[in-house]
């Protein structure tokens, strides 16, 4: 089940997030500690899910890019559906951009096996090398979603039997979450695309 330890963390966040983008800077989100003079951020879990395509996608196929992240089900009748209409807006926006990806976790993947993902991705027309849809354990799968910063668990009395929130997350090269935004909010979208896009510069700059 989702920690409630993460709740506090990301509300405590939302300030900071906010001061620190009127510099121009996106924020590192999550804890940071400072270990002999060395700060470090808050990274996301361990990622060993197969894609739509049957291809292993860990930490390390996704490090060389920076990616948007959410987590979903294919059968959910509530907000996924909302959440990605707003994923395509993501990747029509950034689809030229080859440092960027997207990332789907399922947190059913009893129902969404790899068939039913490449399926459900073929019926999006999306870029199958643009946009992963990712299913495996899930219970490390729920697990993986609390280093997201995303309530997600199994709830009978929940539409479609899980229940879970409809953040976007933007993940840089290192695994450490620089933005997010509301899913299911279509007005957040803009600004995070913009994220998206000082980040991919940062990575562009620095070459």
């Amino acid at each position: 089940m989702f920690s409630l330890k993460y709740y506090g963390i990301l509300l405590s966040l939302l300030i900071f997030l906010s001061c620190k983008q009127n510099s121009g800077e996106l924020p590192y989100l999550g804890q940071t500690v400072v270990e002999n003079g060395i700060a470090k951020h808050h990274s996301v879990g361990k990622i060993n899910h197969y894609n739509q395509d049957s291809i292993l996608i860990t930490n390390d196929t996704l490090k060389k890019f920076i990616y948007v992240a959410e987590f979903f089900f294919t059968s959910c009748p509530s907000i996924c559906p909302k959440v990605m209409k707003e994923m395509l807006k993501i990747s029509e926006a950034l689809k030229n951009d080859p440092q960027v990806k997207l990332v789907s976790f399922t947190i059913d993947p009893k129902r969404d096996t790899v068939n039913k993902l490449k399926l459900y991705a073929d019926n999006l027309g999306i870029d199958h090398n643009k946009w992963y849809f990712l299913t495996g354990d899930k219970d490390e799968t729920l697990e993986l979603a609390n280093t997201y910063f995303v309530a997600a668990f199994e709830d009978a009395s929940s539409p479609g039997g899980f229940d879970h929130s409809g953040k976007i997350l933007l993940v840089d090269k290192l695994g450490h979450i620089r933005s997010f935004s509301e899913g299911t909010d279509p007005e957040s979208t803009p600004k995070f695309i913009k994220d998206i896009k000082i980040l991919s510069e940062t990575y562009t700059h620095a070459k």
